[in-house]
Order: C-alpha cells, then sequence, then structure tokens
C-alpha cells in the first residue's frame, strides 16, 4: 500500500497527538498520586515520611522507588509540581515506554546516589526533575535529531539555571539526589538512544 506525503503526514501528527495525550494522561495522573499522598501524609503527622531514602540502610533500599513521590510538606510538593509536570510531559511525550525505561534508571541511579553519599533521610521528585532534565539534554546530544535539539536548548535556556541545585550549598536541600537524578537521565538517554544503522557497504566491480 502506498502513501502520499499529505497522508503520511496527516498519520505522524495523529501519533504525536496520542502520545501527547498519553503523556499528559501519565503525568496528570502522577500528579494526582502525589498530592494525595502528600494529603494522607500530613493528616496522618508525616507517618510516609519514613519511606523516604535513608542512606546506608540496607533494609531501606527499596525505599529508592518510594522516595521520589513523598514530599516533606505541601510547600515541597508545590515547588516541584510545575517542573515536574513541564519536564515530565515532555520528556514522555517523546514516547511513553522509553520514559518509563528512563524513569526507572533515574530512580535506580539517583536513590542508590543518595543512599550511598547523603546522610539524611530523603524525598522528593526532585531526583525524577533533574532527571528529566538530563534525559531531555541527553536525547539532544545523542539522538541529534532537529527536534530532540530544539526541546534539549529550550530545556537548557528555561531550567538551566537549577543546576547550581547540584552543588552542596543548602544542608535542607539533597543535592545528592540532584546530582546522582541528573546523572540517571543522562545514562537513560545513552542507553536508550536509536542504534545507527550503517549504510551496505558499496562494492564496484571490476
Amino acid at each position: 500500500m502506498s502513501y502520499t506525503p499529505d497522508r503520511q503526514r496527516s498519520d505522524g501528527l495523529v501519533k504525536a497527538g496520542t502520545r501527547a495525550l498519553s503523556a499528559a494522561v501519565l503525568i496528570g495522573s502522577v500528579t494526582v498520586v502525589m498530592w494525595i499522598l502528600e494529603g494522607v501524609d500530613v493528616l496522618d503527622n508525616g507517618a510516609l515520611d519514613q519511606f523516604g531514602i535513608q542512606p546506608h540502610d540496607v533494609d531501606d533500599l527499596p525505599d529508592i522507588f518510594t522516595a521520589p513521590f513523598m514530599h516533606a510538606g505541601f510547600p515541597h510538593l508545590m515547588a516541584n509540581t510545575i517542573p515536574f509536570v513541564i519536564l515530565g510531559f515532555i520528556a514522555a511525550a517523546r514516547g511513553i515506554a522509553k520514559f518509563l525505561a528512563a524513569s526507572l534508571i533515574i530512580i535506580v541511579v539517583g536513590g542508590l546516589g543518595v543512599w550511598f553519599f547523603s546522610s539524611a533521610n530523603t524525598l522528593g521528585s526532585s531526583i525524577l526533575i533533574f532527571g528529566f532534565f538530563g534525559y531531555l539534554v541527553g536525547r539532544g546530544i545523542f539522538e541529534r535529531r532537529v527536534l530532540d535539539v530544539v526541546i534539549a536548548v529550550l530545556v537548557v535556556a528555561v531550567y538551566g539555571t537549577m543546576l547550581v541545585g547540584v552543588v552542596p550549598n543548602d544542608p535542607t536541600i539533597s543535592w545528592q539526589g540532584h546530582l546522582f537524578g541528573l546523572i540517571g537521565g543522562v545514562l537513560g538517554a545513552w542507553f536508550l538512544r536509536r542504534s545507527r544503522v550503517e549504510p551496505p557497504a558499496v562494492t564496484r566491480g571490476i
């Protein structure tokens, strides 16, 4: 079956729209869950804070998967919500499957970085936010497609100043979570990059 350029363009727009809708539903759902969890946490006098990452405690290692969705109060959650939604949506709109895989890499790398190098109970979606930043910038570097490069440039232009957060200058902020979340995002972009197919060799007859 042959496709005209107009038909191909139409199909591309439909797929892009579907990906965007799926991304909005996914990020919106996770955001709602985080707000519900914080509401429960406040009503229960901070009982859910125990699901943050407690460094160097082997029994606490599974909490690297829960800590990015917990927050130390509504001000903390409010500060993280907008960058989480914006960067998360942009990352997810480029493909849900790769986004989920990248998020898992970010959570593991960021969580282990906190577990090994921090000294305080750590929780908050900053690990994911810095990871999404690293993932989007990494895609621009490793994929080298025009759209990914443009997205990377815009992300750096708008959110580049948040890189100050990887410097240990405030004892109440986990620079370890920021730094290793960022590293996890870049690693995710690297591992999930498209494989480049080499063009077939051209032989010349005698």
